[in-house]
């Protein structure tokens, strides 16, 4: 059995799509949540769904070993990122060579790095005049937004599109789409 393990630091829509996506799969489960605030809703999300969560502190996940200590303790194949707002330490990227994934609501690299999330990105998107926007899932590394991109899923924009329009039609595409490349990320892991 493959283990996900997803972080978020927000209400966990993605994360709670992904154990729905899984729930009967014969050969990947989620096997925990990880967040990064006690009052994330996400955590409830976990408590609702029967999935464990463990909540880590900044230091703990920064100037410590304890995030990395329970990854590997629970066997984890592959770290999903899911609204996780924090820059990723090194000591992770090296326990989890390519096998941490994220996805960010816009096309990469454009809209992108530190401070680019949610609502920000899509008024962002929209105030620049682009015609389309989509999601990007990628490969973490040291820096945000700059890993492998693994694929991307375009939209058009409509002519009244807002802010909270566009966050809604970015999101149908983030819960088709991203389970289906963690499948196929952990497929080609055991191949």
């Amino acid at each position: 059995m493959k283990n996900i393990v997803i972080l978020g630091s927000g209400a966990g829509s993605n994360a709670e799509n992904i154990v729905h996506y899984f729930k009967d799969h014969p050969s990947i489960r989620v096997a925990s949540f990880v967040a990064n605030k006690a009052e994330a809703g996400m955590v409830a999300r976990a408590e609702k769904l029967g999935i464990p969560c463990k909540v880590f502190g900044r230091d703990a996940f920064y100037d410590t070993h304890s995030v990395v200590d329970f990854l590997q303790g629970i066997e984890t194949d592959l770290v999903v990122l899911a609204g996780f707002l924090w820059l990723i330490p090194q000591e992770l990227i090296k326990a989890f060579p390519n096998r941490i994934v994220n996805i960010h609501p816009a096309l990469l690299p454009k809209f992108g790095g530190k401070g680019m999330y949610g609502s920000k990105v899509h008024q962002a998107v929209i105030e620049a005049g682009e015609e389309e926007s989509g999601i990007s899932i990628h490969l973490v590394n040291a820096h945000f937004d700059e890993g492998e991109i693994l694929r991307q899923e375009k939209i058009k924009l409509d002519s009244a599109e807002t802010a909270g329009s566009l966050e809604g039609r970015i999101r149908v595409l983030e819960h088709r789409f991203y389970p289906i490349v963690i499948e196929q990320l952990l497929a080609r892991s055991s191949g």
